[in-house]
Protein backbone atom coordinates (compact mmCIF):
# COMPACT_ATOMS: atom_id res chain seq x y z
CA UNK A 1 0.00 0.00 0.00
CA UNK A 2 1.70 3.15 -1.18
CA UNK A 3 -0.33 5.95 0.41
CA UNK A 4 -1.22 6.54 3.99
CA UNK A 5 -4.97 6.85 4.70
CA UNK A 6 -7.11 4.13 6.19
CA UNK A 7 -10.89 4.30 6.12
CA UNK A 8 -12.39 2.97 9.34
CA UNK A 9 -15.99 1.78 9.52
CA UNK A 10 -17.36 1.53 13.06
CA UNK A 11 -20.39 2.08 15.22
CA UNK A 12 -22.16 5.33 16.03
CA UNK A 13 -22.71 3.61 19.38
CA UNK A 14 -20.00 2.54 21.83
CA UNK A 15 -21.55 -0.88 22.32
CA UNK A 16 -22.44 -2.55 25.59
CA UNK A 17 -18.90 -3.18 26.85
CA UNK A 18 -16.01 -0.79 27.46
CA UNK A 19 -13.57 -3.07 25.60
CA UNK A 20 -14.86 -1.71 22.28
CA UNK A 21 -14.22 1.97 23.04
CA UNK A 22 -10.84 1.19 24.62
CA UNK A 23 -9.67 -0.86 21.63
CA UNK A 24 -10.98 1.76 19.20
CA UNK A 25 -9.03 4.56 20.91
CA UNK A 26 -5.96 2.34 20.93
CA UNK A 27 -6.34 1.64 17.22
CA UNK A 28 -6.63 5.37 16.49
CA UNK A 29 -3.39 6.01 18.35
CA UNK A 30 -1.68 3.19 16.47
CA UNK A 31 -2.82 4.61 13.13
CA UNK A 32 -0.94 7.83 13.92
CA UNK A 33 2.08 5.97 15.28
CA UNK A 34 2.29 3.99 12.03
CA UNK A 35 1.94 7.17 9.95
CA UNK A 36 -1.63 6.66 8.73
CA UNK A 37 -4.34 9.26 8.35
CA UNK A 38 -7.97 8.45 9.15
CA UNK A 39 -10.99 8.59 6.87
CA UNK A 40 -14.28 7.76 8.58
CA UNK A 41 -17.98 8.58 8.71
CA UNK A 42 -17.58 12.03 10.27
CA UNK A 43 -19.57 11.49 13.46
CA UNK A 44 -18.73 12.72 16.94
CA UNK A 45 -20.56 9.92 18.75
CA UNK A 46 -19.95 6.27 19.57
CA UNK A 47 -16.86 4.49 18.31
CA UNK A 48 -16.74 6.99 15.45
CA UNK A 49 -16.09 9.81 17.89
CA UNK A 50 -13.64 7.69 19.88
CA UNK A 51 -11.37 6.95 16.92
CA UNK A 52 -11.45 10.51 15.59
CA UNK A 53 -10.64 11.99 18.99
CA UNK A 54 -7.79 9.51 19.50
CA UNK A 55 -6.26 10.35 16.11
CA UNK A 56 -6.60 14.10 16.68
CA UNK A 57 -5.16 13.88 20.21
CA UNK A 58 -2.01 12.33 18.73
CA UNK A 59 -1.72 15.02 16.06
CA UNK A 60 -2.94 12.86 13.20
CA UNK A 61 -5.08 13.63 10.16
CA UNK A 62 -8.80 12.84 10.54
CA UNK A 63 -11.12 13.33 7.57
CA UNK A 64 -14.84 12.77 8.08
CA UNK A 65 -17.41 12.19 5.33
CA UNK A 66 -21.04 12.60 6.34
CA UNK A 67 -24.37 13.16 4.57
CA UNK A 68 -26.05 16.49 5.27
CA UNK A 69 -29.04 14.70 6.83
CA UNK A 70 -26.82 13.03 9.44
CA UNK A 71 -24.75 16.04 10.49
CA UNK A 72 -27.19 16.87 13.28
CA UNK A 73 -28.25 13.29 14.08
CA UNK A 74 -24.70 11.94 14.37
CA UNK A 75 -23.41 15.26 15.69
CA UNK A 76 -20.91 15.87 12.91
CA UNK A 77 -17.44 16.24 14.37
CA UNK A 78 -16.35 19.90 14.24
CA UNK A 79 -12.64 19.56 15.13
CA UNK A 80 -11.55 17.35 12.24
CA UNK A 81 -8.80 18.06 9.75
CA UNK A 82 -11.64 18.16 7.22
CA UNK A 83 -15.37 17.38 7.34
CA UNK A 84 -16.77 16.61 3.89
CA UNK A 85 -20.55 16.99 3.78
CA UNK A 86 -22.26 15.10 0.94
CA UNK A 87 -25.87 14.67 -0.13
CA UNK A 88 -26.47 10.92 0.23
CA UNK A 89 -25.18 7.75 1.85
CA UNK A 90 -24.11 6.53 -1.60
CA UNK A 91 -22.00 9.64 -2.09
CA UNK A 92 -20.55 9.17 1.38
CA UNK A 93 -19.32 5.67 0.60
CA UNK A 94 -17.96 6.65 -2.80
CA UNK A 95 -16.06 9.59 -1.30
CA UNK A 96 -14.57 7.44 1.47
CA UNK A 97 -13.38 4.94 -1.13
CA UNK A 98 -11.84 7.78 -3.13
CA UNK A 99 -10.00 9.24 -0.13
CA UNK A 100 -8.73 6.00 1.42
CA UNK A 101 -6.08 3.46 0.52
CA UNK A 102 -7.38 0.65 2.73
CA UNK A 103 -10.49 -0.22 4.74
CA UNK A 104 -10.83 -1.54 8.28
CA UNK A 105 -14.08 -2.39 10.03
CA UNK A 106 -14.28 -2.21 13.82
CA UNK A 107 -17.37 -3.30 15.75
CA UNK A 108 -20.60 -1.69 14.69
CA UNK A 109 -24.09 -2.44 13.47
CA UNK A 110 -25.91 -2.62 10.15
CA UNK A 111 -24.18 0.47 8.73
CA UNK A 112 -20.74 -0.94 9.49
CA UNK A 113 -21.64 -4.30 7.96
CA UNK A 114 -23.06 -2.56 4.88
CA UNK A 115 -20.01 -0.36 4.38
CA UNK A 116 -17.52 -3.19 4.80
CA UNK A 117 -19.39 -5.64 2.58
CA UNK A 118 -19.79 -3.00 -0.13
CA UNK A 119 -16.07 -2.19 -0.33
CA UNK A 120 -15.34 -5.93 -0.21
CA UNK A 121 -17.73 -6.51 -3.11
CA UNK A 122 -16.14 -3.63 -5.03
CA UNK A 123 -12.74 -5.30 -4.53
CA UNK A 124 -14.16 -8.57 -5.86
CA UNK A 125 -15.57 -6.79 -8.91
CA UNK A 126 -12.30 -4.94 -9.56
CA UNK A 127 -13.79 -1.49 -8.89
CA UNK A 128 -10.86 -0.88 -6.55
CA UNK A 129 -7.75 -2.84 -5.60
CA UNK A 130 -7.43 -1.73 -1.97
CA UNK A 131 -7.21 -4.07 1.04
CA UNK A 132 -10.26 -4.75 3.22
CA UNK A 133 -9.82 -5.81 6.83
CA UNK A 134 -11.62 -6.59 10.06
CA UNK A 135 -10.12 -5.73 13.44
CA UNK A 136 -11.66 -8.55 15.44
CA UNK A 137 -11.99 -6.96 18.86
CA UNK A 138 -12.82 -9.56 21.50
CA UNK A 139 -14.13 -12.00 18.87
CA UNK A 140 -16.81 -9.60 17.62
CA UNK A 141 -16.42 -10.63 13.98
CA UNK A 142 -16.06 -14.39 14.53
CA UNK A 143 -19.68 -15.08 13.44
CA UNK A 144 -19.24 -12.96 10.30
CA UNK A 145 -16.00 -14.73 9.42
CA UNK A 146 -17.75 -18.06 9.95
CA UNK A 147 -20.50 -16.91 7.57
CA UNK A 148 -17.90 -16.00 4.95
CA UNK A 149 -16.39 -19.48 5.33
CA UNK A 150 -19.85 -21.04 5.02
CA UNK A 151 -20.43 -19.07 1.82
CA UNK A 152 -17.24 -20.61 0.41
CA UNK A 153 -18.25 -24.11 1.52
CA UNK A 154 -21.68 -23.71 -0.07
CA UNK A 155 -20.26 -22.45 -3.37
CA UNK A 156 -21.41 -18.82 -3.15
CA UNK A 157 -17.96 -17.26 -2.69
CA UNK A 158 -14.82 -18.41 -4.43
CA UNK A 159 -11.95 -19.27 -2.14
CA UNK A 160 -9.69 -16.64 -3.73
CA UNK A 161 -12.26 -13.96 -2.89
CA UNK A 162 -12.42 -15.14 0.70
CA UNK A 163 -8.73 -14.24 0.76
CA UNK A 164 -9.70 -10.61 0.15
CA UNK A 165 -10.77 -10.42 3.82
CA UNK A 166 -7.88 -9.68 6.17
CA UNK A 167 -8.83 -10.41 9.77
CA UNK A 168 -6.68 -9.90 12.84
CA UNK A 169 -7.25 -9.37 16.55
CA UNK A 170 -3.84 -7.71 16.96
CA UNK A 171 -3.93 -4.11 15.64
CA UNK A 172 -0.21 -3.90 14.85
CA UNK A 173 -0.34 -7.17 12.92
CA UNK A 174 -3.38 -5.86 11.04
CA UNK A 175 -1.54 -2.68 10.03
CA UNK A 176 1.49 -4.73 8.95
CA UNK A 177 -0.70 -6.91 6.74
CA UNK A 178 -2.38 -3.87 5.20
CA UNK A 179 1.02 -2.37 4.40
CA UNK A 180 2.26 -5.62 2.83
CA UNK A 181 -0.97 -6.41 0.95
CA UNK A 182 -0.90 -6.82 -2.81
CA UNK A 183 -3.96 -7.12 -5.08
CA UNK A 184 -4.94 -10.59 -6.24
CA UNK A 185 -3.98 -10.66 -9.94
CA UNK A 186 -6.23 -11.77 -12.77
CA UNK A 187 -9.21 -13.15 -10.89
CA UNK A 188 -12.63 -13.37 -12.50
CA UNK A 189 -15.67 -12.67 -10.39
CA UNK A 190 -18.05 -14.74 -12.51
CA UNK A 191 -18.27 -18.28 -13.87
CA UNK A 192 -19.89 -16.94 -17.04
CA UNK A 193 -17.82 -17.44 -20.16
CA UNK A 194 -18.63 -14.11 -21.75
CA UNK A 195 -16.00 -12.63 -24.07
Amino acid sequence: MSSRRICVFCGSSKGSRSVFAHATRDFGERLVAHGFGLVYGGGNVGLMGEIADAVLAKGGEAIGVIPHSLVAREVGHRRLTDLVVVRTMHERKAKMVELADAFVALPGGFGTFDEFCEVLTWAQLGIHDKPCALLDIDGYFEPLLALFDRAVDEGFVRREYRELVIAESDPDRLLERLTAWRPIPNVRWSDRSEP
